[in-house]
């Protein structure tokens, strides 16, 4: 689900293709960030911090696309299929606020009420980011420390913003 593919190259030069989980990663951390904002602001409605998750996965989608489109390629000619494979690798963006959006969602069959919700959307999020920097640690070849290495900052970040949500509620 949430990765893209990049060619890189072997030692011997040859091309070769490797899961970019980038956008993953990123889209977690943007999801537990909207959570802790919108958690913040008191009581609201579970439709209004679905709707928050995705379309804020959407734009941030969207100005990762024509960053990468109109700053990274401005010497090349944009074709539709440019355009089309960039919105594509950058997807995992919008597909990392769909886990927290759903269990916002759901939140109701569990009897949470809305701090309830924001604590379960926030887990999740914060569950994507460090299992998808995990995952992208081992795909990337690395030692069992260094995965570790690679989950616990995740998770250091997530407990950051974990800190922010309890300081900002009180």
């Amino acid at each position: 689900m949430a990765y893209r593919a990049n060619l890189g190259s072997d030692p011997g030069g040859r091309a070769t293709a490797r899961a970019d989980y980038t956008g993953a990663v990123y889209g977690s951390l943007l999801a537990a960030s909207v959570v802790v904002g919108a958690g913040t602001l008191g009581s609201f409605p579970r439709l209004k911090l679905v709707l928050l998750l995705l379309c804020t996965g959407v734009v941030f989608w969207a100005a990762h696309v024509f960053a990468r489109l109109f700053g990274a390629r401005m010497v090349q000619h944009l074709s539709w299929r440019v355009v089309r494979g960039t919105a594509r690798e950058e997807r995992p963006i919008i597909e990392a606020a769909v886990p927290p959006a759903v269990a916002a969602a759901i939140s109701p069959l569990f009897g949470l009420d809305t701090q309830g919700m924001a604590w379960l959307a926030l887990a999740v999020a914060l569950a994507g980011q460090v299992g998808w920097a995990t995952v992208a640690a081992s795909r990337a070849g690395a030692s069992g420390g260094l995965m570790v290495i690679a989950g616990g900052m995740n998770l250091f970040l997530g407990l950051i913003i974990v800190g922010l949500k309890v300081a900002l509620q009180h």
